[in-house]
């Protein structure tokens, strides 16, 4: 019976805690929109774009999407023993406000360059990310994998929007 009530309390610590990675995550990328001002449709909209640009509505749920596998991989990272965790999750938080800097830079300020830098860095640190998630847990690192190509994919569409603006 003791046994059943401490599993019981370490599983909802368990739960709790991952639920704090996923939603704070998501409330970096919150914060960053909010932050990022004005139509983003609009701005988008005037654009001239590279090919292969998604209608703007794809990001939001792109976004989502990844917000959601990165708690969940920082999370994986937390509730591991490997002695380089915090290292690691110190890496995950550089690039999640590396990603965070991205939305207000070109939004808000309109800078096709500075957004350019931004997500450059962003593809060096997740990168680096991935890297050391892998040798603590190696699902921590595979999770990652799409918002490594969605990176990918914003690079080129960032240097795109730049190129041709």
């Amino acid at each position: 019976m003791i046994t059943a009530a401490r599993s019981d309390t370490f599983n909802k610590k368990k739960i709790t805690d991952l639920l704090l990675f996923i939603i704070g995550t998501g409330i970096v990328g919150a914060v960053s929109s909010l932050l990022s001002e004005g139509n983003f449709k609009q701005f988008y909209d005037s654009l001239e774009k590279p090919p292969l640009s998604p209608p703007g509505w794809v990001f939001s749920v792109a976004w989502v999407i990844l917000y959601i596998l990165m708690g969940i991989s920082a999370f994986l990272i937390f509730d591991s023993d490997h002695p380089d965790k915090n290292s690691a999750l110190k890496i995950y938080f550089v690039q999640l406000f590396i990603n965070f800097l991205w939305s207000p830079v070109f939004f808000r300020f309109k800078s096709l360059i500075g957004a350019a830098v931004v997500v450059t860095a962003l593809l060096v640190a997740v990168w680096v990310m991935i890297k050391a998630f892998f040798r603590i847990r190696k699902s921590a690192a595979l999770i990652n994998i799409p918002y490594l190509a969605w990176t990918v994919f914003a690079a080129y569409l960032t240097y795109g929007f730049l190129l041709l603006n």
